[in-house]
């Protein structure tokens, strides 16, 4: 399935930023120390996104598979 053009500019953030209209949080977020991850799901392209507050990872990941 194809990533619409929103998904791709998502993924390129290196900043936080908000997360586009078609996204939608999945799950509670998961607290770790120091920092906090989110999911969502795009519905329009069904992309899966994990959303990080962490400084040492990429702020917005995409996953594949």
């Amino acid at each position: 399935m194809e990533i619409c053009d929103l998904c791709m500019k998502q993924s390129k953030k290196i900043r936080s930023g908000r997360p586009h209209e078609n996204l939608l949080k999945l799950d509670e977020p998961r607290n770790f120390y120091g920092f906090k991850e989110q999911d969502y799901l795009c519905t329009a392209c069904k992309s899966k996104f994990t959303h990080s507050t962490n400084k040492n990872d990429l702020t917005w990941t995409l996953w594949s598979g």
